[in-house]
């Protein structure tokens, strides 16, 4: 799929610094006050927004899918009847500046590859509309500096779509990290893999930034600084890691990951001397994560999946009701912080700070295992 460039970023930025004084936003003003759902576009209507976020919109509450953003006409046709909002909202990647005269999307779901989501992130900012960008936020710490720059001067919100941050079982692990119900939660081990046969946009470093960690070990990295909450913490602020140390897997596949990582495994350090030490591939099957403290312990087995968490503590089984969708909680939350006109718990900058640890992660294994200091 060939998407049309939009403009850049430097003459978008410039605009904005020029107008975003007097902009009173019209999807805020008509947020504010309003019982009505938000309406929700669609970027991309890939495989995920097919299979998960297309079916959660069908049982959110505060949020409605109201567009889509499609390199497809046909598909967006699709879209339209199934879910019921006129044609003029379906939009191309080439006209996504004129979703700023539709009041009937309020929020702009940004589904595309990794390496689009700051063009898509920023065309909907200069429409004025609030972001959801899915993870990871940018292939590159740069790129999420000009999205976060972007949407602050616009005046909208801008999320990640990290789901887990409020499925229940992770709701508990922040809870105990905060709590020190088990303790300072120190030791941290986890996976999350699998094999990958086919070629797809996600074994190419132009559009994914990487490979399996890029795309799947991000889930580590979120459920690790998530167990590393300090008693007392927000939402997202949790302790800084301080340094990484990775080694990349051996090839067995050299001619399919010609320029991504197959595996990789890598140990994150936090102030308060816990450690975490994870491994992801697209050449094996993993799915775990487990945190100790000096007084207890969680354990997820499976760890990461849509659906069907299994945790097990050192005070036995935690099994919490859980919502028919991950997503749909996930948007809910987007649409009332807009609404509420408080911030996301999943805010951009928290796809920075990770992105910040990726990074961190390749560099330390371009160098051999060599040990990265990062402050995030």
């Amino acid at each position: 799929m060939k998407t049309p460039r939009l403009s850049s970023r430097r003459t978008f930025l410039g605009h904005l610094s020029l107008g975003a004084a007097g902009l009173t936003l019209t999807s805020r003003s008509r947020a504010q006050g309003s019982p009505r759902p938000l309406g929700v576009a669609l970027v991309g209507l890939g495989g995920y927004a097919t299979g998960q976020l297309g079916p959660a919109l069908k049982l959110t509450q505060h949020c409605r899918l109201t567009g889509v953003v499609t390199g497809s006409r046909e598909k967006g046709l699709k879209w339209a009847q199934e879910f019921g909002f006129p044609e003029k909202n379906i939009y191309n990647y080439g006209n996504m500046a004129r979703l700023a005269d539709n009041p009937d999307i309020d929020i702009v779901y940004v589904v595309t590859p990794n390496s689009l989501h700051p063009e898509h992130v920023i065309a909907a900012a200069w429409a004025r509309k609030h972001v959801i960008s899915e993870k990871p936020m940018a292939n590159s710490v740069a790129d999420c500096d000009a999205m976060l720059t972007a949407c602050r001067l616009a005046g909208v919100k801008l999320s990640v779509g990290y789901r887990l941050q409020f499925e229940p079982h992770y709701l508990e692990l922040k809870r105990l990290a905060r709590d020190g119900d088990f303790g300072v939660l120190k030791k941290m081990s986890g996976a999350l893999a699998f094999p990958i046969r086919r070629r797809v946009w996600r074994v190419e470093k132009k559009m994914a930034g990487g490979g399996p960690l890029m795309d799947i070990g991000i889930y580590c990295v979120q459920a690790a600084c998530m167990a590393a909450l300090p008693p007392g913490a927000g939402q997202w602020s949790g302790a800084s890691t301080v340094a990484i140390t990775a080694r990349e897997h051996p090839k067995t596949r050299p001619e399919f990951f010609l320029d991504v990582e197959e595996g990789i495994d890598w140990t994150m350090e936090f102030p308060n001397g816990a450690k975490a030490e994870f491994m992801t591939s697209y050449n094996q099957g993993a799915d775990r994560f487990r945190a100790e403290g000096d007084k207890g312990w969680i354990e997820f087995t499976p760890a990461f999946p849509y659906g069907g968490l299994k945790v097990t503590t050192s005070r036995g089984p935690f099994t919490p009701p859980v919502p028919r969708s991950q997503q749909a909680v996930q948007m809910d939350d987007f649409a009332l912080s807009i609404r509420e006109n408080r911030p996301s718990p999943v805010p951009g900058e928290m796809g920075r700070r990770d992105m910040v640890i990726l990074e961190a992660i390749y560099a330390s294994a371009a160098r051999g295992g060599r040990r990265i200091e990062i402050k995030v």
